[in-house]
């Protein structure tokens, strides 16, 4: 009875891999940082990646762990940043993602001190990169999910070059709205070093928190896009995208 019980938890873990997933390296400037290991322990592992527990989404916008997936924890001894010149680009390797409707999303944000130490949910974050809709229609359309698909499972995002020195997040999203009214969040978060002559910071309406950032209530958010099946345009959530 144990043993059909443990197999049967472990398809299920199986099969929620499959369906859901996040970042699992990256790749800057022709060097490759292997990510966190979900599903295992944090002690022994590093990484310039921030601590993430498992492949299922978070469903709602003001979740707490919105910032950096759950739970976003640094990695003590083992957290580790890249550093990369402003104006490099880098790319995000996800899993065989299966979902191909939904915007991808790319955030930075400048940390008060070491990042190690910082609270992301504490941070003030602006966006460097976005797609969504990129042709066709809500449900049958090409997405910034489907190029990241047909592009192995990856993204990249040029840091803007005139961004100013200093310790950051990096923090990349996908968004999967392919079913109704629920929306999937997968936040992934890494540390940066930036260098460069830059001084450029963003400030305003560039900044968001999160969880504040988006709503049910965003039109991006909490909808339905089988329900409109001839509709070619869509609000990506969010502030607009800061090129420096």
């Amino acid at each position: 009875m144990f043993f059909s019980a443990a197999l049967a938890a472990l398809a299920l873990g199986v099969s929620q891999v499959a369906a859901h997933g996040g970042v699992l390296s990256y790749s800057i400037n022709g060097q490759t940082y292997d990510g966190f290991k979900a599903y295992n322990t944090p002690t022994g592992q590093s990484s310039i990646q921030r601590e993430w527990d498992t492949y299922n989404p978070l469903t709602n916008p003001t979740d707490p762990n919105l910032a950096c997936n759950a739970n976003g924890a640094s990695l003590g001894s083992g957290q580790k940043s890249a550093t990369v010149a402003a104006g490099s680009k880098v790319t995000a390797y996800w899993n065989q993602w299966p979902h191909a409707i939904g915007p991808v999303m790319v955030y930075m944000a400048k940390c008060n001190g070491a990042c190690t130490t910082s609270t992301p949910s504490s941070l003030s974050w602006f966006k460097i990169d976005q797609a969504g809709l990129i042709s066709g229609t809500l449900p049958n359309g090409t997405w910034g999910q489907g190029e990241l698909i047909a592009n192995n499972n990856s993204w990249t995002s040029t840091i803007p070059s005139s961004l100013a020195p200093g310790e950051y997040f990096i923090r990349h999203e996908l968004l999967a709205i392919h079913t109704s009214n629920q929306p999937q969040f997968y936040p992934e978060c890494a540390q940066l070093i930036i260098t460069g002559s830059g001084s450029a910071q963003p400030s305003g309406s560039y900044l968001v928190k999160f969880p504040g950032a988006y709503s049910m209530s965003d039109p991006g958010v909490g909808i339905d896009v089988y329900s409109q099946p001839n509709v070619s345009n869509y609000t990506i959530p969010g502030p607009a995208v800061w090129q420096g």
